[in-house]
């Protein structure tokens, strides 16, 4: 009998211990909660079928669903994006780490700032202890581009495995790390995008970009702004995101055109921005290739790196400049979410690779076929999560490296090293005006994370005199390396091919941001005495004038410097209304309109628009020669048109006015000016250039450069109807930030003329006066040019 119990006690724990190993089986192959959502079963779809988009609202929704059911997932709403929408972050990790959250944050203040950790001595020993404790940051921004939809709908996708996943690796992750993932750095374009595309589908306008900017004022140039700070959402992620967290790495998941590589990661292609510290370099160099080695393992095609992409402008790239390695991954494109075929010959070559043979930086050969968007995500999601697991892994070491980083910005400056700049403020009874450049520099490098000291007594040095709130940006800092690289000049190395021809920077070659507002930044290079003061928040004056009654040209073809030309008029209270190409053609103008603004647009583009059969007949046609004959009409009854750079080639060519372009159809090896900052002077009798100092600078890129004609009589107006308001020097070097090659070509040519034509005259800047909402310096001769009589 007692034989028979102990068998039958034996097999019911045999029984037990099978159970036990088939629960935990289950649960590892298993979700941790069986009832957090799929993103299918919130959206309907699942991300990166063919032909779906998600809504904002449903994005919110269905982290707000993992927020409820997962105690992986915190999420929040940070502020509202520019046209009202929630902007919104997720942080992801273990519940254990939830439990701390604020002691991680504590430990990324203090690694960023060693000098948080006391006396040097005994830094390092401190720093090991919060290193052993603390969590790699990672920060995952999508969807900035909005046309670029597998980034926003992959965040989705991300999410739900961290959220439901009880995998090692994903644990490991949720340990060794803190995610902060933001679906959309563009919540407003998510929806402009899904609304032509589902308006669209089934036409022959299927996958084709929406007739507007996806930003409703910046459009694709929301990620040039991370050093000027002018956007709402840029302000919310560097406020909330950045400065709270100091993230050791940041995932910015992008796509690219749709001909090239199938995915680009880091390393970036020369050059590199000086200011960029070498752990940087490091770190985005051996992360971006472990990401690409392993995605090669795996068998994933057409992965190229260390081409295309540079890490040149701080426009891009806030956290290179603040201790973060910023892995920008570029998955080549679909037609939204439409499926393409692409034959393998059809493939193009881009800077630094060619995808039709394998090398170093490229490979293995994808040959072409179809590309969905489904192969989009399952790349974004697979180059995030190796990001992770390297992140996890290599913990230590990442947060060792940011030590590392603040503390060599830290350190004492040596003897003969530059240890700072002083911005001279003149100021009424010590009150600054809030209009001043000075102030707007000054609060644009705090928000930076820049410590800036006010002079509480006048200080005179190297023989000048420095009033009372003048500012002084030491350097030996944690975020130096961002205030020396938006107040020094840049010098862009000459960088050619094989045959000569220079290579092409990925965006622009300058960011001198004291340059562009027209502030003195002096440097110094020994200890100043002085005493400081204490001052309070920064505040932005305007150019408001109720008078100036404008009309801003908002071609059918949408164009950027039209939405930043928008966002200014707005940000100064400037009374404006849009002009469109219909209206113009239509010559309903109207008496009210003083001035009529043309941004920067090809003249082409302007002239005609949209080609036939590219978009529906409704958006078809630029201002077209009955639009010509109504501007020239608006003018010669006392209007002035006012045209920005390209757009002045436009009005040079159908107004037949007495100037060429000196610089058209030069090759690049005779001429070149890629984003550079120029030295202009202008006439300051002239009532343009009122009120401005009689040297200043001028934006130049893809910009003409003007030269009167004296002969001929093919022209409408004479000669003698030409003023030229700005010039570049007739003596010293056009070059002030950047690279430009030709520049005796355009010594003592014109940058800014004025045309008379009947009452009413036509303004032609060489530049653009109000670029990217940088270029303050020039900002009067904008604004003088809308009343100008």
């Amino acid at each position: 009998m007692r034989k028979k119990t102990l068998a039958l006690l034996l097999l019911f724990l045999s029984l037990v211990s099978v159970f036990q190993r088939t629960q935990l089986s289950a649960q590892t192959a298993a979700p941790a909660h069986v009832n957090i959502p799929t993103p299918e079963e919130v959206l309907g779809f699942t991300p990166g079928d063919d032909r779906k988009l998600a809504s904002w609202s449903q994005v919110v929704e269905y982290f707000t669903r993992l927020d409820q059911t997962s105690d992986r997932v915190k999420f929040e709403e940070l502020g509202k994006s520019t046209m009202g929408k929630p902007f919104v972050m997720a942080i992801i990790t273990s519940p254990e780490n939830f439990e701390r959250l604020e002691d991680y944050k504590k430990i990324q203040e203090q690694l960023a700032d060693p000098r948080k950790l006391g006396a040097p001595t005994s830094r390092d020993r401190k720093a090991a202890e919060l290193i052993g404790r603390g969590k790699t940051i990672v920060l995952i921004t999508c969807g900035i581009h909005s046309t670029e939809v597998g980034s926003y709908l992959s965040s989705m996708l991300i999410a739900h495995r961290l959220a439901s996943s009880n995998e090692p690796e994903i644990q490991n992750i949720l340990t060794n790390t803190i995610i902060l993932l933001v679906p959309s750095l563009n919540p407003d374009g998510v929806d402009i995008v899904k609304d032509w595309y589902d308006k669209t589908l089934g036409t022959p306008y299927e996958g084709t970009d929406p007739p507007e900017l996806y930003h409703k004022y910046t459009g694709h140039d929301n990620n040039r702004d991370w050093y000027a700070f002018t956007q709402v959402e840029t302000q919310l992620t560097v406020d909330k995101i950045h400065n709270v967290w100091h993230p050791q790495i940041v995932n910015d998941i992008h796509q690219q055109g749709a001909f090239g590589s199938r995915l680009f990661l880091p390393p970036y292609m020369a050059p590199v921005e000086p200011n960029v510290p070498k752990q940087i370099v490091e770190g985005y160099t051996e992360l971006g290739n472990y990401i690409a080695r392993e995605m090669r393992a795996k068998g994933f095609k057409g992965i190229t790196t260390n081409s295309t992409y540079d890490a040149w402008s701080p426009s891009r790239a806030y956290s290179h400049y603040h201790g973060g390695v910023r892995i920008l991954s570029e998955t080549a494109s679909a037609k939204l979410a439409t499926p393409i075929t692409l034959k393998f010959e059809d493939l193009n070559s881009r800077e630094g690779y060619d995808p039709k043979k394998e090398s170093a930086n490229f490979g293995p050969l994808w040959c072409g076929g179809e590309w969905h968007l489904h192969d989009i995500t399952n790349y974004m999601m697979t180059a995030a999560f190796l990001l992770l697991k390297h992140a996890s892994e290599n913990r230590e070491q990442w947060l060792r490296r940011f030590y590392e980083i603040g503390k060599e910005a830290v350190r004492p400056t040596r003897n003969g090293e530059l240890r700072g700049f002083l911005v001279p403020i003149t100021s009424r009874s010590g009150i600054i005006p809030p209009s001043t450049n000075q102030y707007r520099l000054i609060s644009v490098l705090q928000r930076g994370g820049i410590e800036v000291d006010r002079l509480a007594s006048p200080l005179t040095h190297r023989g000048e005199r420095f009033e009372p709130l003048s500012a002084v940006i030491n350097l030996n800092q944690p975020y130096a390396a961002f205030a020396k690289a938006l107040l020094e000049a840049q010098h862009y190395p000459n960088l050619r091919d094989s045959a000569g021809h220079p290579i092409p920077p990925y965006d622009v070659t300058a960011h001198s941001l004291s340059m562009l507002m027209g502030v003195k930044a002096i440097a110094f290079f020994k200890p100043l005495s002085y005493q400081k003061m204490k001052v309070g928040p920064t505040i932005w004056g305007s150019f408001g004038d109720k008078e100036f009654n404008v009309g801003l040209f908002k071609s059918s073809v949408p164009t950027m410097d039209e939405g930043w030309s928008r966002w200014l008029l707005e940000d100064q209270q400037v009374r404006y209304r849009i002009v469109r190409d219909s209206e113009i053609r239509s010559g309903k103008l109207g008496p009210d309109l003083r001035s009529i603004v043309i941004p920067d647009q090809p003249a082409r583009t302007i002239l005609n628009g949209y080609a036939t059969g590219t978009m529906p007949p409704e958006l078809i046609g630029g201002v077209g020669p009955e639009g010509v004959k109504k501007l020239r009409e608006f003018v010669e009854t006392g209007g002035t048109l006012i045209c920005l750079n390209r757009a002045s080639d436009f009005a040079i060519e159908q107004f037949k006015l007495p100037l060429r372009d000196v610089v058209a159809g030069l090759p690049r090896t005779d001429f070149y000016v890629p984003g550079s900052i120029l030295r202009l002077e202008l006439d300051t009798n002239h009532p343009i250039a009122r009120a401005m100092p009689k040297e200043s600078i001028a934006w130049a890129e893809d910009s003409p450069v003007f030269e009167v004609i004296t002969s001929g009589n093919q022209f409408s107006v004479p000669s003698s109807n030409v003023h030229v308001i700005g010039w570049y020097s007739r003596v010293k070097d056009p070059l002030l930030s950047g690279w430009l090659l030709g520049g005796n070509r355009i010594k003592g040519k014109a940058a800014l003329a004025e045309v008379t034509m009947g009452k009413g005259r036509i303004i032609l800047f060489g530049f653009r006066p109000q670029y990217r909402a940088q270029s303050l310096a020039t900002y009067p001769l904008f604004f003088n040019s809308l009343g100008a009589r």
